[in-house]
Parts: structure tokens; C-alpha cells; sequence
């Protein structure tokens, strides 16, 4: 599924006005409170949601000027700078988003139409052009990890598709058969190798489970049976 860059980007500011506003809601202790991802409290994903645009900056700095720019330091950098940033008052970590989506999208209209094609390594793993979905989903998906109010029921039906499309492609060999049937779908997605169970339900849903954001209670198996476990993802 290919999409223009720039027309994802209206989805990518979209989507961050979204979870700027989930966040201006909160009240100064929430920072501290844990969020829906074990072992990270609201803060850390404020904080990662803020670093991971200026990664994916550095990634179209690199496609647009060929100088490497690595998304992080290291491994370890990223962990230090989300532990470092997490405890942050509420109006610190709002606004270094802020900023922070204001340098990637400045770096994103700051493309010429042939940087786009730019191959990058992981995360990217493709050509320029996938930055944008990266970073809508990186929103997307820890908006709902906030654990405050926003789910995947507020997904689009489009980034629902998408994702889950992405998330079926890249599951490993091994991973549990199933055959996913989306609602409203034609076509039914197999995952694995050999027979597995028909789990059906809507795209969201679907999406929301594979990636490991909720727990299919929604969702129909047949033959009649247990969900499967589905691999983990990311």
C-alpha cells in the first residue's frame, strides 16, 4: 500500500493535535502514573513519542543530504534519553513534542521529490517515502499506550488496514497459523504456515491484537476454540 508522503504527513499532524490534546488534558501528576506499557509510566511515553520525531527527523535529514544521520546514538542513548525525560513536569514534555513534530515536519517539506526515494536502514528498512506512515504509527499506537481515553476504536479505518497489513507481512515464519477475516474485507490475510483458525472481526480489532494492544475479546475463532497467541510484535 503506497501512499503520497506529504499527503500522509496531513494525517501525521492529524493525528499529533490528537494526542496533544489527550495530553493537555492531564493533570500534572499523570506524568508519574503508569500508562498501558508495562514498566513505562505516562511520562516515558510522552518522552519517546517526543525523541521518536527527532529520529525519524535525522533519517530524512540523511535521505536528503546523503551525510549519515543515524535515528539514535545507540540503543542505549534512546533508553537513557526516555529514562532522562520521562519525569519531566506535563508542560515540559507537551511542548518538547510540539517542537519536535515541528522539526520533522519542516524536515519532511524540506524534501526534494528525489530524496523520497532514498533507501534508509532500520527502523526505516525501506526508501524515504515510508517515514511518514512510521511516524503516524508511532502516534498512533502510543497515543493508545497513554492508557488515557484513546483506543484503537479511534483508529481510522484506512491506518487500522494499513497497519495490520504491516503487521501480518512482517511476522516471522514461525509465528501461529491463523487465517484473519476482516469484517468488510474480501480477501482474508494468512499468517504462518499449515491450517490454522479462521479469527474474525473488525480491522481495528484485528490490528489492535496482533500488536499486542488488546486482548481479542471481540474477536470470533473457528473452528470454535482459544484465540491463538499471536507473535509478538516490535
Amino acid at each position: 500500500m503506497t501512499i503520497d508522503p506529504l499527503v500522509l504527513m496531513t494525517d501525521v499532524e492529524a493525528a499529533t493535535e490528537a494526542l496533544l490534546r489527550t495530553a493537555e488534558g492531564l493533570d500534572d501528576s499523570a506524568v508519574r502514573e503508569p500508562s498501558a506499557l508495562p514498566g513505562w509510566t505516562v511520562g516515558h511515553v510522552l518522552t519517546h513519542v517526543a525523541r521518536n520525531a527527532d529520529a525519524y527527523t535525522n533519517m530524512l535529514t540523511w535521505a536528503r543530504t546523503g551525510v549519515e544521520t543515524p535515528a539514535y546514538a545507540s540503543a542505549d542513548a534512546r533508553n537513557a534519553g526516555i529514562e532522562a525525560g520521562a519525569g519531566r513536569p506535563l508542560a515540559e514534555q507537551i511542548a518538547d513534542i510540539r517542537a519536535a513534530h515541528e522539526r520533522f515536519a519542516d524536515a519532511a517539506a524540506a524534501m526534494p521529490a528525489s530524496a523520497w526515494a532514498f533507501q534508509l536502514p532500520p527502523p526505516v528498512g525501506q526508501s524515504a517515502a515510508g517515514v511518514p506512515w512510521g511516524r503516524l504509527r508511532e502516534v498512533e499506537v502510543h497515543h493508545v499506550d497513554l492508557g488515557r481515553g484513546y483506543t484503537p476504536a479511534d483508529w481510522s479505518d484506512a491506518f487500522a488496514l494499513r497497519l495490520l497489513r504491516e503487521i501480518v507481512t512482517g511476522l516471522p515464519a514461525d509465528a501461529p497459523a491463523m487465517v484473519l477475516r476482516p469484517f468488510g474485507l474480501e480477501h482474508p490475510l494468512t499468517v504462518g504456515a499449515g491450517d490454522g483458525p479462521v479469527i474474525g472481526g473488525p480491522t481495528k480489532s484485528l490490528a489492535a491484537w496482533l500488536a499486542g494492544r488488546a486482548d481479542g475479546a471481540d474477536l470470533t475463532v473457528s473452528p470454535d476454540g482459544e484465540l491463538p497467541i499471536p507473535a509478538r510484535w516490535k
